[in-house]
């Protein structure tokens, strides 16, 4: 089972990559299922402890292609020092992706946006966090909730964690950068560059929705 299939779609802007260094594939965020429709929690969001978004965007911010709309071609050469093609997917029942990937270097990256849930991050915070093996509230990006999250066993070693945002009660993005193995031996955070990027998601949704 994948990572994406395991758990829900999972700053100030900087140079990651450039000043932070990046390697490595790209990790596909995590995904889990929403609760049954038979659910009590299913009926009321948020539920499982998830935070509400006290400022919502609207829907239409994320009803683009992540590959269009997540990052600007100045940001994304900030995280990889040259402007990679992203490469457009969707998993059914979970919503659209995109993957950077530089070859020379080996960077990865990936935005998704978890539109078909409609639980938002409260299908994280129910299905994710009883399995995480890393599990970080963090303050909120731009207003609003986030929270990194590893499924694998050895937690961030592998260089993956996914920071997942709420924009809705029912509506979610993820970002999970992978950085070099040299960062990671040096002992870089990869949650933390996953968060870096998150904050330039948002500026650019806040942008699209008028805000």
């Amino acid at each position: 089972m994948t990572p994406r299939t395991l758990a829900t779609v999972l700053g100030a802007v900087a140079v990651v990559c450039v000043a932070a260094g990046c390697s490595g594939g790209s990790a596909a965020p995590p995904v889990a299922s929403p609760p049954p429709p038979s659910s009590p929690a299913a009926a009321v969001l948020p539920h499982s402890g998830a935070p509400k978004v006290e400022h919502p965007l609207p829907a239409s911010v994320l009803s683009g292609q992540p590959c269009q709309d997540a990052l600007t071609s100045d940001q994304l050469n900030q995280i990889f020092g040259t402007v990679p093609q992203g490469k457009p997917g969707s998993l059914p029942g979970l919503g659209l992706d995109c993957k950077w990937n530089n070859i020379d270097s080996g960077a990865g990256l990936t935005v998704g946006y978890t539109t078909q849930t409609h639980q938002g991050l409260s299908a994280l915070y129910q299905n994710t966090k009883p399995q995480a093996k890393v599990w970080r509230v963090l303050p909120p990006i731009q207003g609003f909730p986030a929270v990194a999250a590893s499924t694998f066993s050895s937690g961030t070693q592998d260089g993956f964690c996914a920071v997942s945002v709420g924009v809705a009660d029912d509506l979610s993005f993820d970002a999970s950068l992978t950085p070099s193995d040299a960062k990671r031996a040096s002992g870089a955070d990869p949650c933390e560059l996953s968060a870096r990027v998150a904050d330039m998601v948002v500026t650019n949704l806040k942008r699209k929705a008028g805000a």
